[in-house]
């Protein structure tokens, strides 16, 4: 039986973005091609909302690319007016991708990781350590 542990989606996958306007698309790109299915299950339009509406996102639509090994979403809403009208700082599409690849969590195999992937070193951890 595989060994499984929870991963943040960036230990899996990458990220692509842009923005036009008041709409940020954000795409997740499987490192290794086995472990598509496993993010097509867990990274969907419901958990991407879920971690954007605090921003004020009101939409999330999730393309499948398979042949790509990965997914677009679009995000409605998502840069407070656009680019040149936020009083945000750096609230471009770019940020969202990075937003969505350290906050969402992912239980998996071990054996889906990148063969260079830092989570394979059994003295790395990514997780706070408990103050006793």
């Amino acid at each position: 039986m595989s060994l499984t542990r929870n991963f943040p989606l960036h230990a899996l996958a990458h990220g692509r973005a842009g923005d036009k306007g008041n709409v940020s698309n954000v795409s997740i790109i499987a490192y290794k091609a086995d472990a598509w299915d496993i993010l097509k299950t867990n990274v969907n339009e419901d958990i991407v909302h879920k971690t954007t509406q605090h921003l004020g996102v009101t939409a999330v639509h999730r393309y499948l690319l398979p042949n790509l090994h990965a997914m677009n979403f679009v995000l409605e809403n998502a840069l407070d007016g656009g680019v040149n009208a936020s009083r945000s700082l750096d609230r471009h599409g770019k940020t969202l991708s990075y937003l969505l690849l350290s906050r969402i969590q992912i239980e998996a195999p071990i054996e889906l990781l990148p063969d260079n992937s830092p989570y394979l070193d059994p003295q790395f951890s990514w997780e706070k350590a408990s103050s006793s």
